[in-house]
């Protein structure tokens, strides 16, 4: 998963950091206290965090003129970030593999900032490793939330197609766009003072993903190992902060034509029934407190959603004795994002829709 010959490389490269800085910053490596991690984060080594999942991110304070981050892609891939500052959102950069990369942003230099530092991109681009800052001074950001909602889902939970404003759509590559930290999910965690993390991947399913066919491992394969690929030596460590809220957006790609040339069956209600009350059941077994949302899909619509959403309410009707699941159904829409998914509009009306019923829904 992690090169280590290019562990060794940037490991040597940042030593060197520490005492070339400029403007007087100093180098702050990852595994320092001050740095909050949320969402499928794990330590590489004694210097090195790896953000995994889409919208992984850590929360500080720094001060200085500026600040750098030094950050590389483990992968082949690319990756993009998003730079948050005191509560506003900063910009989307792109982090380019082989390398080091160093971004800087100006702050105030006479006071502590609030720093958040999101993965833009998704697990299936390769880990993002964060080797830490370059400031005069940092801090801990003290972090007092509503709530912890965890966001389950595909491609539209994960924010695909959304951000065209720098890059239009097919210009590159297929992740060029991903936006998670302006996604829906996070979005509306925001609005109500929630931690969140996100558990999503791009042509996800229940019981089959896009243009595929019972063949390759879906959501309930997925979900409990680390880096969301299925891979049972690497199993997610489950024993941290449980969520208050669950949040499932899955079904778009189960009751998908896939690429239309792939021979593909009709969607089989039975299957998606099925595995979603078994994922459920899961999931409950390790969050038993947990309420649980069962979102329909805002790229299904007319007859197809009309099946989801009966295929939802069979699902809540299983758990309605033990435990607290709503539907939400989302109003129709004509998503103006790439591949036909939802753009940085769209996700704000989603999240619009969302904010209320999630806070309703926290109260029970």
């Amino acid at each position: 998963m992690y090169s280590k010959l290019f562990l060794v490389v940037a490991t040597s490269f940042l030593l060197s950091c520490a005492s070339q800085t400029e403007n007087k910053n100093k180098f702050f490596n990852a595994a320092k206290k001050e740095f909050m991690y949320s969402g499928r984060t794990e330590q590489v080594n004694d210097t090195i965090q790896a953000f995994i999942s889409s919208a992984a991110h850590a929360v500080f304070k720094a001060q200085g003129d500026s600040i750098s981050f030094l950050l590389s892609c483990s992968g082949d891939s690319t990756a993009f970030v998003v730079i948050e500052v005191n509560g506003s959102y900063h910009d989307r950069y792109k982090v380019s593999t082989g390398k080091v990369n160093r971004i800087a942003i100006p702050v105030a230099a006479d006071a502590m900032s609030r720093v958040g530092l999101y993965k833009a991109t998704e697990a299936s681009n390769g880990p993002l490793l964060f080797y830490g800052i370059e400031a005069k001074a940092i801090a801990s950001a003290e972090i007092e939330t509503a709530a912890i909602i965890e966001f389950i889902g595909n491609s539209i939970t994960c924010g695909f197609g959304a951000d065209t404003e720098a890059i239009p759509c097919d210009a590159d590559t297929w992740y060029d766009q991903h936006n998670a930290y302006l996604a829906y999910g996070p979005l509306a965690a925001r609005a109500l003072n929630a931690t969140f993390r996100l558990s999503s991947v791009s042509g996800m399913g229940m019981y089959r993903n896009w243009n595929d066919e019972d063949t390759n491992p879906v959501m309930g394969d997925v979900y409990f190992t680390t880096h969301l690929d299925g891979n049972r030596e690497q199993i997610l460590d489950l024993s941290g902060q449980a969520p208050d809220l669950v949040s499932i957006c899955l079904g778009t790609n189960d009751m998908s034509n896939g690429d239309g040339k792939k021979e593909r069956k009709p969607f089989n209600t039975d299957k998606f029934t099925a595995n979603y009350i078994d994922f459920v059941s899961r999931l409950f077994e390790v969050y038993p407190d947990a309420k649980l949302a069962l979102l329909t899909s805002p790229m299904v619509s007319g007859e197809n959603n009309k099946i989801l959403l009966g295929c939802l309410r069979k699902v809540k009707a299983q758990f309605d004795d033990e435990h607290t699941v709503a539907i939400f159904e989302f109003a129709p829409m004509d998503p103006q994002g790439c591949g036909s998914h939802p753009d940085l509009n769209d996700h704000k009306i989603m999240a619009e829709q969302l904010i209320p019923f999630y806070a309703e829904l926290l109260k029970k």
